[in-house]
Order: C-alpha cells, then structure tokens, then sequence
C-alpha cells in the first residue's frame, strides 16, 4: 500500500502540472504572432499604472509591517513539530484538501473561466 505521505506529493504534483499545462496551452493559443501598439497609450495608460503601482506597493508594505494578533499565531515551534511527525507536504496538502477543498475548487473554477474569457476575446480579434 502507498505511503500517505507520497501520495500527498503526488496529488500536489499533478495538480501543479496541470495548472502549469493549461497556462502553457492558453499562451500558445493567445500567441498571435504580431506585434501591435499597447492598450496603455497616452498619459491616460501611464497614470494608471503609476496608480496601479503605487496601490500595489502600498499593499506589499501593509502586509509586511502588520503583525498578525496571538490567536492568528502558532506557538513556537508548531510548525517544525507537525512537520517532523507528519511531513512538510502532508501537513499542507491536509489543510489544502480537507479543510480548504471549496475555495480551492471555486478558485480553480475562476482561473478556468478566465482563461476561457481571454481565448474567447482573443480569438474575436482574429
């Protein structure tokens, strides 16, 4: 019998190859062949990026300087402990695929459907 731990890896495996397939295959498809101006033209194109940047940044910053409270926290060493019993990929793929396997799905139902929306408008501009 299969060790649980390795199938946990094999899960991860062929879940990654797969999202990384169906990328590969939606740039081929976008992939018209022909160069052509940007949608970013003008002062216009340019503000917003710089808006656009200067929110992303503001983010990144957020993020790294707000500490998350004690209830957000694991003790120390819990990490290392659960890692050492059970493995480093069974203890993110039980959370992954037990705990969190909805929004997984659905997240993956939402990268599906705009993939689908980009090779549709894509293929209207043919």
């Amino acid at each position: 019998m299969l060790d649980a731990q390795f199938i946990a890896v094999l899960q991860v495996l062929v879940y990654a190859g797969a999202i990384m397939v169906l990328f590969l295959f939606v740039i081929m498809l976008l992939n018209l062949g022909r160069g052509g101006p940007t949608d970013m033209r003008g002062w216009g194109g340019r503000a917003m990026a710089l808006v656009l940047g200067t929110v992303l940044a503001l983010e990144l910053w957020a993020l790294h300087t707000v500490v998350p409270g004690d209830h957000l926290r694991l003790p120390a060493g819990a990490m290392a402990r659960m890692a050492q019993e059970r493995g480093v990929v069974t203890v993110i793929t039980d959370s992954l695929f037990r705990e969190y396997l909805i929004p997984f799905e659905v997240t993956s139902m939402l990268l599906l459907a705009a993939i689908v929306g980009a090779v549709v408008l894509a293929k209207r501009r043919l």
